[in-house]
């Protein structure tokens, strides 16, 4: 039997119509993976299967006392809780089971009631087989694969980063351990020996899982089933990934063609019917327009456009734009425990690999200038011109249009030049006037995107910008930053988007960590 059966699903999105009729299953051994172009409805789909959206139509039904985790990157977490106290919520039901057998031992030392005593040992065989007394190693050892024991125990949870808090959540969904998980883009914010450690965790989770990824060489560890979002339905394949995406590649040219023989023949009939209409042939136009009106027609494709990225220029004679000697980054204390030495040159690309959370973030805007150094020098030449692209989705005007967004920054550039670099990343002129907020996260990125295209430079710093990004839209990056003549200080954890035939140093800081 079935854990999840969505039938029926229709759902339309300001003039977007995400779903048609679709339908979705989950069974018990599924470890499912969702793909789809930026906007298609991924993150609508969990939304609806959660229960936080309410569908045009369809129906969602769970099977009953199926118990489902999803990861909200959104949850609110509450000053004063530390991160140990936070993880340790996950078991909060298990505590609270605790404490009942508690009562009743103490009662039944004051009376002696047996019955009472069959109640707390019947509460102590369940916590012991939910494993209740090694939640302590439990806990640890999520952290520790996470990342998060670094952090400190007691740090307040307030006062983590925007990615150390989206590992945070997962860390707690994962404790909490449901019959079921659902994760809306998991690897964003994990490097690749936390991505690693998750891997292994699903592939030892034996319970079934919907992931929502644009991260193919993850999807590829740990799934068996891919639904594919495009067309307004959702397309189930049984297999590994790579057969499933030449499955997709060959559905997705028979619908097209198919789509494009029932568009001619529309047009012709509707050609006709104005034409007709008010002729002599009036009566044949009107036989012609009732049958047109019980045309079951096709889902209109999706953003079809493919992004076309060139990041501007400045000329430089510097061979060297910027050099690190001894570097030491951090808040009042250094995170690493050695210093940092290197050099960007023109023309050359630099991977920093296995580097997460405010370190990363740190490195990159104490190289801007934005944050002073704890030791050592950063030299930049003189004619050093930075164009930072930043991870975080943080807006100062969520309600404002992505064009709103730009003209803001850009004050003396023409309306239309802001347009075409939105059109460049493979926006929409729907989406460049809607508000920011109502977008999908690679909708979001691709706006940062159009900001670095109207910003020449001559050295990129970009800051995990494959994240939320579909395959076109990374390839489209890909080839613009080996096209780019300046320097490229590149930070991801995605090692499948680059390679050494156009990388010329991937320095791996784990190691330097405290």
């Amino acid at each position: 039997m079935a854990l999840l059966s969505v039938t029926g699903l229709s759902h339309q999105f300001m003039d977007k119509q995400l779903y048609t009729d679709a339908q979705l299953v989950l069974n018990p051994h599924d470890r499912m993976g969702i793909i789809g172009q930026n906007g298609v409805g991924k993150s609508t789909l969990i939304h609806i299967i959660t229960g936080q959206l309410i569908p045009d139509e369809g129906r969602v039904e769970w099977q009953k006392r199926v118990r489902y985790g999803y990861l909200d990157q959104y949850a609110k977490l509450s000053a004063g809780v530390t991160i140990n106290g936070f993880l340790h919520s996950a078991f909060a039901d298990l505590y609270a089971a605790e404490k009942r057998m508690n009562d009743d031992y103490t009662q039944y030392a004051e009376n002696a009631d047996d019955e009472l005593l069959a109640k707390a040992g019947s509460i102590q065989e369940e916590l012991e087989a939910a494993d209740f007394y090694n939640i302590d190693t439990r806990v640890d050892q999520v952290a520790t694969g996470l990342g998060l024991a670094e952090l400190g125990a007691d740090r307040d949870v307030t006062k983590l980063s925007g990615g150390q808090r989206s590992k945070l959540i997962l860390a707690k969904l994962l404790l909490s351990h449901p019959d079921v998980l659902l994760l809306d883009e998991p690897t964003n914010f994990l490097d690749k020996e936390h991505i690693d450690w998750l891997v292994s965790f699903l592939q030892d989770f034996n319970g079934a899982y919907i992931v929502v990824s644009h991260d193919y060489d993850f999807l590829d560890q740990v799934t068996n089933v891919i639904c594919d979002v495009e067309f307004g339905k959702i397309t189930r394949y049984t297999g590994n990934l790579k057969q499933a995406l030449r499955l997709r590649d060959e559905a997705h040219e028979s619908y097209m063609r198919e789509f494009t023989k029932q568009q001619e023949k529309i047009n012709k009939a509707e050609a006709y019917i104005r034409k007709y209409k008010a002729g002599s042939r009036s009566k044949s136009a009107r036989s012609r327009e009732k049958q047109l009106a019980h045309v079951d027609r096709l889902t209109p494709p999706g953003n079809t456009k493919r992004p076309v990225l060139a990041f501007p220029y400045v000329e430089t004679a510097n061979e060297i734009l910027v050099t690190v000697s001894d570097l030491l980054i951090g808040y009042g204390e250094p995170l690493l425990k050695a210093p940092l030495n290197f050099s960007v040159g023109r023309g050359e690309v630099v991977v920093f690999a296995g580097f997460n959370g405010v370190g990363k973030t740190t490195l990159l805007r104490t190289i801007l200038g934005e944050l002073p150094a704890l030791g050592g020098e950063v030299d930049k030449a003189a004619t050093m011109v930075p164009g930072y692209y930043d991870q975080e989705l943080n807006w100062p005007a969520p309600l404002a249009y992505p064009l709103q967004y730009l003209q803001g920054l850009f004050p003396q550039a023409q309306p239309r030049t802001l347009r075409q670099a939105l059109a460049r990343t493979g926006l929409t002129a729907q989406q460049a006037m809607s508000p920011i907020h109502e977008l999908s996260g690679g909708e979001q990125s691709k706006i940062k995107l159009a900001r670095l295209l109207l910003t020449p430079s001559n050295l990129l710093l970009l800051d995990e910008p494959t994240n939320h990004l579909d395959e076109a839209t990374k390839d489209a990056l890909r080839t613009a930053i080996q096209a780019f003549p300046g320097g490229v200080i590149l930070v991801t954890h995605e090692e499948g988007f680059y390679d050494d035939s156009w990388v010329g140093k991937v320095l791996d800081i784990a190691s330097l960590r405290k």
